[in-house]
């Protein structure tokens, strides 16, 4: 049985002289689930992360986990696995020996080591030296280093960079798998279409502050409809929008009208005698959300479930 361990992070500061890189930052990971923890690149995601694990000091603030900070952990490789660079290989080193060199400090066996390269596809390239790996064989080197001690909690910085196609759908599964098993899962990523079919929860930050955390489900809430409207009349649609007291936005040769479905817009249209030329779903997604979100975050955040 896992042990339910969740992260807290509580007013978390980090002022560097005049930059203020993490600013009063609350959220909260839940065991069980997969949480992305989303924003532009500079945002402060890295920071946040290197403070979890006390390589950074919080100016102001905490960041828990399992109501103790990482450097008072009894067991902190078998409670935490992070893997926040893909570049801190030593070159010479095979893949086995990276891990055979970090294995006894968590007490992992050699079978472990090989066990573990199995699992992320390395077995072929575990006596090759890792100067020699591509980026994404890096990052399945990492996530296994991470996953030595057998943690609960699996703390994960861009894990998609230099992945392929097939490789970013392996790491959906695998990270699905561990959050099934009861694991803490925090994954860090700059493009939300980039783990949004792998994540439970959103905690989504900008210029160090929380914009946004909730479940996904709450985030896919902000999106809006949009049904473009075009017709040789746009005075005729202007006025059937106002008539039915729709909200739209004009966009070029016509106009976009909001959470109203093309077939209700049709049939209107159609009693009203006003001849269309386009009547189309032009949809609005979760990537068009996350900028929105983390294009102005002087606004106020939005807390869901997952917000502290």
């Amino acid at each position: 049985m896992r042990t339910e361990t969740d992260i807290v992070v509580d007013h978390l500061t980090k002022q560097f002289g005049s930059v203020k890189a993490v600013d009063d930052l609350s959220f909260t990971v839940r065991p069980g689930a997969v949480t992305g923890f989303l924003g532009p690149n500079g945002a402060g995601k890295t920071t946040t992360l290197r403070m979890l694990l006390g390589l950074v000091r919080p100016t102001a603030g905490s960041a828990l986990i399992g109501g103790r900070r990482y450097t008072d952990l009894e067991k902190p490789g078998a409670t935490v696995g992070a893997a926040l660079e893909a570049s801190s290989f030593h070159p010479g080193r095979t893949g086995l020996d990276h891990l055979r060199v970090y294995a006894p400090q968590v007490g992992a066996s050699d079978a472990r080591c090989h066990e573990l390269l199995e699992l992320v596809g390395m077995t072929d390239a575990a006596k090759r030296r890792v100067g020699g790996y591509s980026m994404g064989m890096r990052q399945r080197l990492g996530l296994a280093y991470a996953l030595l001690g057998d943690p609960d909690v699996i703390l994960l910085d861009e894990p998609a960079n230099g992945l392929d196609p097939q490789g970013i759908v392996w790491l959906r599964h695998l990270l699905r798998a561990f959050a099934a098993e009861g694991r803490t899962v925090l994954v860090s990523s700059h493009v939300l279409s980039e783990v949004q079919h792998t994540v439970d929860d959103v905690v989504i930050i900008a210029q160090g502050r929380l914009v946004h955390a909730s479940p996904l489900r709450e985030l896919h809430a902000l999106v809006e409809s949009r049904t473009r409207v075009t017709g040789p009349k746009p005075e005729a649609i202007e006025r059937l929008v106002t008539e039915q007291g729709w909200r739209s936005e004009a966009v070029a040769g016509g106009v976009d009208i909001l959470n109203v479905s093309a077939a209700t817009i049709g049939s209107a249209a159609f009693a009203a005698g006003i001849e269309l030329h386009q009547l189309a779903d032009v949809g609005v997604g979760l990537e068009d959300v996350f900028l929105r979100l983390t294009s102005s975050p002087d606004a106020p955040a939005s807390r869901g479930g997952v917000a502290a």
